[in-house]
């Protein structure tokens, strides 16, 4: 057995020769022993000194064991209430066990004592408490690392709030409406617009590898090449390739990301989409069809040089488009169901009213929120429609 005079025991029995055997049996073992005649006395000892063990002869007079036991169980000091107890009794067989055991007893000895058995029991619970203390500090470490994270996840939380956009775009003669859900706080799916020099309005939409505080770094990346690649080039498709090449010369092949944009020139309606790894571009007619317009480059940063070609696409009145992650794709009842791009085509209500409620009803058939909706992955939608 370890020996350590650390660790201090009291010894409680109102038997005085008892004690003193006890206590020389254990002082030889390294042990450091404090003695107590009685329970009250055992009561204050504990309150003013907490040992590591208590050694605690169950038939005393006044408070005797069980009471003394159950009064340091319920004591509000979880140290005081979790000391290890050994009781120590006189009366044999299964009876006498129950009552040690559901005074509180961690253990217990019957005398005459067995000097090797009580060595072994108390070797055992001196383990178990330091152990039990390893798992608290550890606890203990582990709720400063969430707190951490929790402040982490909330200063992403803000940073990523800021580079979403939070009303949707207003342009005559048409409606936009986007949503967003990450699986946390924050996520890896981010979109925006902005005006290029032509007039046109280009929509972006980009999904990052992983999810938390560094996808949401990815993504204020994300928007700062899109905003660089647009003051510096005049079509989606060097857009795109300004992108890639940053993002590759950043991070070379160690992350990916899916992206898609589409110039629209709101006066014609003329849309140029350019698509990298991205899913496909779902376009609504206000006839009821479908249509659906792929990527044609890889992942950003997969390939150095990519080829990023454009495909244009004409709306009319009624018409809309849906710009996604496929995060769509990743709800329980989207995989049970088997959705895909073509089936989530279908879903679009192109008797809609506007782009929000064509938006909602298809989130709420795809993605719910409820039961067995639970995401597995970050969600960015935006719709675009033509209303004049």
């Amino acid at each position: 057995m370890q020996k350590n005079s650390d660790a201090e025991i009291l010894v409680v029995d109102d038997d005085r020769l008892t004690r003193k055997l006890l206590v020389r049996t254990l002082s030889a073992e390294g042990y450091t022993c404090v003695e107590s005649e009685s329970g009250t006395d055992a009561w204050e000892r504990v309150h003013a000194r907490e040992p590591a063990l208590v050694l605690l002869d169950l038939d005393m007079p006044g408070l005797n064991g069980a009471e003394l036991l159950k009064r340091l169980r319920s004591d509000r000091n979880p140290a005081i209430a979790q000391v290890p107890a050994i009781m120590l009794t006189g009366h044999g067989g299964e009876e006498s066990e129950v009552l040690c055991l559901e005074a509180g007893a961690d253990d217990f000895v019957t005398k005459p004592i067995n000097t090797a058995v009580l060595r072994a029991r108390i070797g055992t619970q001196l383990r178990l408490r330091s152990m039990r203390r390893q798992l608290e500090g550890q606890k203990e470490e582990l709720e400063a690392w969430r707190h951490n994270l929790e402040r982490d996840l909330a200063a992403a939380r803000l940073t990523q709030q800021s580079l979403i956009p939070q009303k949707p775009l207003k342009i005559p003669g048409w409606d936009i409406a986007a949503c967003f859900r990450p699986v946390i706080q924050v996520g890896g799916d981010i979109y925006g617009w902005l005006a290029m020099k032509d007039g046109r309005i280009l929509f972006w939409m980009a999904d990052a590898t992983g999810h938390g505080a560094s996808a949401a770094l990815l993504t204020t990346l994300t928007k700062l090449l899109f905003h660089h690649g647009s003051l510096e080039h005049a079509t989606p498709a060097a857009i795109m390739e300004a992108v890639n090449d940053d993002f590759r010369s950043i991070f070379g092949r160690r992350l990916l990301m899916t992206a898609m944009c589409i110039a629209l020139e709101p006066t014609t309606g003329r849309a140029r989409v350019v698509g990298a790894g991205h899913p496909p571009l779902m376009i609504s007619r206000a006839n009821g069809k479908h249509a659906l317009v792929w990527s044609t480059a890889p992942p950003l940063a997969l390939a150095e040089r990519a080829q990023f070609v454009e495909t244009i696409v004409d709306l009319r009145k009624g018409d809309a488009f849906l710009l996604y992650t496929d995060g769509l794709f990743g709800s329980s009842q989207a995989k049970r169901t088997g959705l895909n791009p073509k089936k989530l085509a279908r879903m679009l209500d192109h008797k809609a009213r506007d782009a929000d409620s064509l938006l909602s009803r298809m989130l709420k058939q795809a993605a719910p929120v409820d039961g067995d909706g639970t995401l597995s992955d970050d969600i960015a939608a935006l719709v675009v429609r033509r209303m004049t």
